[in-house]
């Protein structure tokens, strides 16, 4: 994977481009809701953590550590929140896809789900990956029946594995989908985004 590219991924519903510090005013209408940064390894819900949250994304990305996305609702132009890959092993052909935090205003509009499927094909097609992994706070239950419904498979619990922006010590819940499974999610469960 090339971290210097400027990607831009595009289906009907959702565009994909790089995530720049720029892009913190427009980003703040989204992240400035404490709620939605309730499970997640760091926050971004006030001006100080948004500047650190996407200055960590930027400086990911120039350590070829995470490629960090912009979430741009096509149908408004707005900008709905961030994803990543991360954890990108060519040698084993696998990587993680996380970081992802929405807005409220677009939670449960299909829009996280037509933005997996971006970077799922782009993983399984031009990254040649064999896996793609997704993990979760245990007690992010929403999060947990979101990969379930997009077809991925639960495959265990990493105990107290990361800490977290609270102090706690999370346990991980490890989600998977592989190559030869995608073809038939292609087909049923992001069909709509698969034109």
């Amino acid at each position: 994977m090339d971290f210097t590219k400027n990607l831009v991924l595009e289906n009907c519903r959702v565009r994909l481009r790089p995530l720049e510090t720029t892009d913190f005013e427009p980003l703040k209408a989204a992240a400035f809701d404490p709620e939605i940064w309730r499970y997640t390894l760091t926050r971004a819900d006030d001006a100080v953590s948004l500047a650190a949250y996407l200055a960590a994304a930027a400086h990911g990305r120039q350590a070829g550590q995470r490629y960090p996305f912009a979430i741009v609702d096509r149908a408004t132009g707005q900008l709905a929140g961030s994803t990543s890959y991360y954890n990108v092993f060519p040698e084993d052909q696998r990587l993680s896809v996380g970081y992802t935090w929405v807005g409220k205003a677009f939670q449960r509009t299909g829009l996280n789900r037509a933005a997996k499927h971006l970077l799922l094909c782009h993983a399984f097609g031009a990254l040649q990956c064999e896996r793609v992994e997704l993990e979760t706070d245990r007690r992010n239950l929403q999060s947990q029946q979101a990969m379930r419904r997009m077809g991925a498979t639960e495959e265990g619990t990493l105990r107290r594995h990361r800490p977290t922006q609270d102090g706690v010590r999370r346990d991980t819940v490890i989600f998977s989908i592989i190559r030869p499974e995608w073809d038939a999610l292609r087909r049923t469960v992001f069909a709509e985004f698969d034109a």
